[in-house]
């Protein structure tokens, strides 16, 4: 098997790059209208925005699951769908069966797909590590808290080393204990890598969110140190009245 590229040293291209970015789903219902944002490499970038505002839309177009209809969005300088082996992504979490016989370790190694053996349980317990699943290999996944089972997934997502890592709501369904963990996470990976985070939860803004980006249909830029809820609120409401 041959060697991926390695694009993520191009021209220190950005992570991600969204130009005038434009998606609909049906004609003349647009989801995204003219979205414009740059993603540098090793920083924090929160998204947030109502319901239903496109931003769930814009991490597929970020993986390349969708084209834009106009702008580009590239990732380190390529089209989504070519530089996918270099992006990590965490999805919503979804129900597991319980009865379903698929230990912590197993999940994750399923982010080392297609490495060699020796390779791959290298990553595996470096990215077990890095998210503190130490000693918990052998557990059931079905059997884990929300915030142990969000671990194991962020844990497959950087078995790949990515260089840009992406992250679907998820603080969602977990307890404050964790959202505090997460956050710590979130911080060490921005040192090395992008991180680009849709979420809900404030808490998860800190002083080393490099910034935070308003998407309902288009994008605001904002400063992570001045805000709060009601000014969230206030932003939401301004974006809805557009």
């Amino acid at each position: 098997m041959s060697a991926r590229p390695d694009i993520r040293h191009s021209a220190s291209a950005p992570a991600l790059q969204a130009d005038a970015v434009s998606f609909a789903y049906r004609p003349r219902e647009t989801v995204l209208d003219a979205v414009s944002l740059t993603v540098t490499p090793a920083s924090l970038t929160c998204i947030i925005g109502p319901n239903g505002g496109g931003k769930s839309t814009f991490l597929r177009l970020a993986l390349g699951l969708l084209v834009p209809a106009e702008g580009e969005l590239s990732v380190f300088g390529a089209a989504p769908h070519k530089a996918c082996a270099h992006v990590g992504y965490v999805p919503q979490q979804t129900a597991v069966r319980p009865d379903f016989p698929i230990t912590v370790r197993e999940v994750v190694r399923m982010g080392a797909f297609g490495r060699k053996q020796v390779a791959a349980e290298e990553a595996v317990c470096r990215a077990m590590e890095q998210t503190a699943l130490d000693g918990l290999g052998s557990r059931c996944f079905a059997q884990l808290s929300g915030g142990q089972r969000q671990r194991v997934l962020i844990a497959r997502a950087l078995v790949g080393s990515p260089g840009l890592l992406l992250l679907d709501e998820p603080s969602a369904g977990i307890d404050p204990a964790f959202s505090q963990q997460l956050r710590d996470l979130l911080f060490e990976l921005k040192k090395t890598i992008a991180v680009v985070i849709v979420s809900h939860d404030l808490t998860l803004i800190g002083p080393q969110t490099d910034q935070v980006v308003l998407i309902n249909r288009t994008a605001r830029i904002l400063p992570p140190d001045a805000l709060n809820l009601e000014r969230i609120n206030g932003l939401y409401q301004s974006a809805e009245a557009v």
